[in-house]
């Protein structure tokens, strides 16, 4: 069951993440972003991460998404502007180091089989677990993530605001 419920979750989360960089209109890249949270979360629960998936949930399918979304209905962007960009030597580019990390992520897994992995330890996921570690080694770049996204709202506002004058 679990198996099954890996691949349903693999399968939908690729799938929505394609569309989060394909899709043209900023609205429903937001919502199929929104998907593979969610998809997310649940491999975090067939880790046995509880905590982890249901912070996973509120935090960043919740909260974050809601910022995302105020900050995409502030710059009220318009049609004309959401034409893809860029030559098409750039795209080929692209699409040659995409091809080339598939090619390279591929070779981790000899036989196209992966090893069996270490299970997590028996505190892997709780309260206490991630406490101690968002607070202690990284309190610095957890910091510094709530001030780029503070920064990043303000900026939102300081573009939204010069449309209006």
């Amino acid at each position: 069951m679990e198996a099954l419920l890996f691949w349903v979750l693999a399968i939908v989360g690729v799938a929505c993440e394609g569309m989060v960089v394909w899709h043209r209109n900023p609205m429903s890249s937001a919502i199929y972003l929104v998907v593979t949270m969610l998809c997310l979360a649940g491999f975090y629960t067939l880790l046995s991460g509880a905590f982890v998936a249901v912070i996973q949930v509120l935090i960043y399918a919740g909260a974050v998404m809601v910022l995302i979304l105020f900050v995409i209905m502030m710059l009220n962007v318009s049609p004309e502007t959401l034409q893809r960009e860029g030559s098409t030597l750039a795209w080929v580019l692209a699409g040659v180091i995409g091809l080339y990390l598939v090619v390279r992520l591929a070779g981790i897994f000899p036989g196209g089989q992966a090893a069996e992995l270490p299970q997590p330890a028996g505190d892997f996921g709780t309260i206490q677990a991630v406490g101690l570690q968002l607070f202690g080694p990284y309190v610095l770049p957890f910091e510094l993530t709530s001030v780029l996204l503070l920064i990043a709202i303000m900026g939102a506002v300081i573009l939204a605001r010069r449309r209006t004058l």
